[in-house]
Parts: structure tokens; C-alpha cells; sequence
């Protein structure tokens, strides 16, 4: 076995310069209440189940995971204090803290995380989560002592490591709970903060925990929070939140529209910060099993006939990134080389169009074929409608009518109906973004739902993408990995058109100027949850 001890050097490191970065002037001060307004309610409050990103920041407060990742990608001690990677790369050996107890009273300890790495095999627990997919490559999990847990895969997954830091941990009760999939109060974590209290529809609310003196090396201290209570009351419009931080009924937002910006952007009363995810990009999928777009030439036909960069200078001002690739330009994996490879062609993709045999028109200028208009049916969730997506999706419903004679129609559903639609496959495309690092965001999108893709949208099963996924995750070299990556790329995109890629998702976080320490996650770039957050005097 190969001790990581990388790891344990660079959270040292992290911890002394978070530390020499501290302002004498502005020593943190224990206590008071802070109130955040947030764009997503939660879907569900188990950290496990849980598909909307935004969420994070919440459920963060409360449950924890056995690695850190530092601002390069690497990872640092949490709740295991140590690990080590054997030599063929399949077993993974986690030697865990010994002073670390879950909001319940139950220990923690090498019995409770087995049993979270277990219930990811379990189907009726996990079934239409991403949770399931990776479960699904463990062969064994043994615990040879109080504090050491070893999980052995079937075979090699690179992006192992990157799943098991990510996955929140629940304690031994949670899984008698009947909350188990909604998730509340009788789910416990390790978190600095404890769920006392959740309002549908209005907020949620975490109150510190006494007990806590656990936090990763990315954090700048240790100890209890500061904080003796948070609150994030639910605001989907953004200009609500905005006026709601503007008028100090709230005291930080997230998810600010490119029109509000410039309310706090060099404004001393307040401060601004942005980054942007890691991930796969906000992207229309495009369905290859159903209706016009099992056509390849219509799908590179909107590839290659919209023009992105222009709506999304529209609709958020300059203040959003347009990408190109299958993963997010931050990601270490991600290829540069597509950039500005396709796009703003309005003749190639009407030249597409009528090789499809959509060569004549109706009335109201849209493509007709056998009596039958191209029409294409976007679908998106209810639940994931943020950051003024819907108006951007209407921006691209507008030029694909103009530029391409394409009928696009938006369908905006709950997630039952979701689900439903999905598992149909009876839908032309679906809008979605996806924030897990280390070619699990592709894997996610790119592999067969039944091979581990369970957000496939695009319901592409192709026997080149399925190798280069498989040379990709048998290999621990990023250079290589890399490779794979671009030469799928290269193909899903530019040859089968599959996605076309539109802007990468991005938090941004405004404050009055009384809120203190406010930092996003390192690597993954989403904002932390408010441990090292206090409030001076105002």
C-alpha cells in the first residue's frame, strides 16, 4: 500500500497560509445569527440523494466526508485522517479520526462509513441517482479494526478517490429513519451545524454544534463555528434577492443575474465574489432515439447554426462563460483544442437542414417534412430552473426559429413528470449541468444509463465513446486521461453532435460588508457552507 502522504503535507501547508492571511485588525468574534437568501429550495434533504447543486451549500452544514480537496485538485485529511491507494490501483484504505461523533450521539467509526459505502450498492435506497452507478464497482468492504475501512473495486476506477471524498456520510440511525429519502431532522451528520428547523416553501434553518473539532485543513480554524445560527430563506427571483440583501432584510445571496452585478460590484457597503464550477457545462442534450433529432444532421445542424456567445451576452451582461467542451475549462481534464470548432454557421446548419430532407416551409417559417413541422421538445426541471436559465433557453427558442426554421418548444415539469419523461425516452432534448469533477460529470452523461450514465440525456450508447470512458478510468494519468477525453470529445461533439454546450455554470455570493469570511470550496469552486463566517459589529 501507498500512504498518501501528499495529502497530509499540502493540508499542512493550506492551514499555515490560510492562518498567515488573517488580519490582525479583524479577529473573528463567536456568535450571531446570519440569513442567507438562496435561489434552490431542496428537492429532498438527504445529502445523498440529493440532484440539485445548489443545494450543496446547505446540506453541507450538516454532513461531512472522509476527504478535502485542495484548490490543485488533491485531497487532505477530514474525517479519515489518512489513506492509501494499493499498488494496482483497485483497494483504497481509509484510517479514520478517532474524536469525530455524529449530531445524534452515535459514533463515528469504521461500522458507520462501511455502512454508507454499502448502502451505495443497495438499488432500493439509490435507484435513479448517481449514487448507484458508482456503488455499483465496489466488490468488497471490509473493516479490519474500530477505525479502518478498506473498500476493494472490481476493477480500476480512477475517479474512485473523487466519489468517496464527495460522498456525505450519514450516521447508524439515519438508516432506520422514515426520513431516509426526504431527509430531516433524524438524518445526523458530523457537520459544524445541526438542521433544527425546515418551512416549505420559506426556509431552513442550522444551529451550531457545540461539539465540533473536526474541520479539514482548507478551513481557517478549527473548533466550533462562529455563528450561533444560520438561516436561508428560499428566493427564487433574483431580483428579490437582490432587494432583500439591498434593503438588509437578508445578509448574503447567492445567484445574482448579470443585470444585478453591478449593485455590488465596487459598492464599499458589500462584497462580491465569483467562481466558476467545475463540471460538465449547462448543455442542451439532444435525444439520439427520438423523434427529429435521430438524425444526425439535425442535431449538427443546431450545433452549427446557433450562435451562443451573443445570447449569452443578452441575458447576463458579460457576467457568464461561454464553453465549448464536455467538461468545465477550470477542470484539469478539460481539452481546449474545441474551441471555436463549431457554431454561428447559419448556412451550414439550413445546408444540414435541407439534406435532411426538411427543405420546405409553413406559414409561420418553421421546417416542414411529410406534413410534419421540426419541432424539437426541450425539457427541463422545475426543480433546476436557476440562474435565468429559462430565459436564456426562450433566447435560443427565438434564434433557432429565425436563423434555422427549427420549432423549438420548452416544457417545464415537476420531478415526478420529470422521471417519468426521462425513463420514456420520449423527449428531444433535455437541458442539464452537472458539477462532479474527474470525468465523473462525463461519465454521468456520456456512459449507457445501465453502464453507469444515469443522466444520459442524450441516450447515446456508442461503442468508440464507451472505450474512450474505459481507457479514461483505467488509468490514474491525467495526461492520458485527457487524451481519452478530448479524442470523445471531439467525436460526441463535433461528429455525432450530441450537446450542444452553452455557458458553465458559476456561484456568485454578495454580502453586506459586515459578513466575514465568505469563501467558495477549493477545486470545486461552490460556496462553502458558513463555518468560518462572523459578523462584526454594525
Amino acid at each position: 500500500m501507498k500512504l498518501s502522504l501528499l495529502a497530509l503535507t499540502l493540508g499542512i501547508a493550506s492551514l499555515s497560509a490560510i492562518a498567515a492571511n488573517t488580519s490582525a485588525a479583524e479577529q473573528p468574534k463567536s456568535g450571531g445569527d446570519l440569513t442567507w437568501g438562496v435561489e434552490t429550495e431542496p428537492a429532498t434533504l438527504n445529502p445523498q440523494l440529493n440532484g440539485q447543486d445548489k443545494v450543496e451549500l446547505l446540506l453541507r452544514n450538516s454532513w461531512e466526508s472522509l476527504l478535502a480537496r485542495t484548490p490543485d485538485g488533491g485531497y487532505v485529511p477530514w474525517l479519515a485522517q489518512s489513506y492509501s491507494v494499493s499498488d494496482d490501483g483497485k483497494t483504497y484504505r481509509f484510517n479514520l479520526r478517532h474524536d469525530v461523533t455524529f449530531s445524534d450521539g452515535e459514533k463515528f467509526n469504521a461500522a458507520a462509513v462501511a455502512e454508507n459505502f454499502r448502502h451505495t450498492q443497495d438499488a432500493a435506497y439509490c435507484a435513479g441517482s448517481t449514487l448507484c452507478a458508482k456503488g455499483a464497482l465496489i466488490d468488497t468492504i471490509s473493516t479490519p479494526d474500530d477505525y479502518t475501512v478498506v473498500v476493494t473495486l472490481k476493477q480500476v476506477y480512477s475517479p474512485f478517490l473523487a466519489f468517496s471524498s464527495g460522498l456525505a456520510l450519514l450516521s447508524p440511525k439515519s438508516w432506520q429513519s422514515t426520513q431516509l429519502k426526504s431527509g430531516g431532522k433524524e438524518l445526523a451528520g458530523t457537520g459544524p451545524f445541526i438542521l433544527q428547523s425546515y418551512e416549505k416553501g420559506q426556509q431552513i434553518t442550522f444551529v451550531k454544534n457545540p461539539h465540533y473539532n473536526w474541520a479539514p485543513a482548507t478551513a481557517h480554524h478549527q473548533g466550533p463555528a462562529w455563528l450561533d445560527r444560520v438561516t436561508y430563506r428560499f428566493l427564487p427571483e433574483s431580483s428579490v434577492r437582490t432587494g432583500a440583501l439591498l434593503s438588509g432584510q437578508v445578509d448574503v445571496i447567492e445567484g445574482i443575474s448579470g443585470n444585478d452585478a453591478g449593485e455590488f460590484k465596487d459598492n464599499k457597503d458589500f462584497s462580491y465574489q465569483h467562481a466558476l464550477n467545475t463540471g460538465t457545462p449547462y448543455s442542451l442534450f439532444l435525444n439520439v432515439e427520438y423523434g427529429p433529432t435521430q438524425d444526425v444532421k439535425v442535431r449538427q445542424a443546431l450545433l452549427q447554426g446557433l450562435d451562443i456567445a451573443p445570447i449569452l451576452q443578452s441575458v447576463y451582461r458579460g457576467e457568464r462563460t461561454r464553453v465549448w467542451g464536455i467538461t468545465s475549462p477550470i477542470d484539469p481534464l478539460y481539452d481546449k483544442a474545441i474551441e471555436g470548432k463549431y457554431g454561428n454557421n447559419p448556412q451550414l446548419g439550413n445546408q444540414l437542414l435541407d439534406e435532411a430532407g426538411w427543405k420546405t416551409r409553413d406559414a409561420q417559417g418553421y421546417r416542414i417534412k411529410d406534413g410534419q413541422r421540426l419541432s424539437i421538445e426541450v425539457i427541463q426541471a422545475q426543480a433546476t430552473v436557476r440562474d435565468q436559465r429559462d430565459v436564456l433557453l426562450q433566447a435560443i427558442q427565438a434564434q433557432a426559429r429565425q436563423r434555422l426554421g427549427v420549432d423549438i418548444k420548452l416544457r417545464y415539469v415537476d420531478s415526478g413528470t420529470y422521471a417519468d419523461v426521462r425513463n420514456s425516452g420520449k423527449f428531444g432534448a433535455i437541458a442539464n449541468s452537472n458539477t462532479p469533477p474527474d470525468g465523473i460529470d462525463i461519465e454521468n452523461h456520456y456512459r449507457p444509463v445501465k453502464a453507469g450514465g444515469p443522466i444520459n440525456y442524450s441516450r447515446i450508447n456508442d461503442a468508440k465513446i464507451n472505450h474512450w470512458l474505459d481507457q479514461a478510468a483505467s488509468t490514474l494519468d491525467t495526461t492520458q486521461r485527457r487524451g481519452f477525453y478530448g479524442e470523445l470529445q471531439n467525436y460526441a461533439l463535433l461528429q455525432q453532435a450530441v450537446a450542444i454546450p452553452l455557458y458553465e455554470p458559476e456561484d456568485q455570493v454578495a454580502a453586506a460588508s459586515y459578513v466575514h469570511g465568505i469563501q467558495f470550496r477549493s477545486f470545486k469552486q461552490m460556496p462553502e457552507n458558513p463555518y468560518d463566517i462572523w459578523l462584526s459589529a454594525h
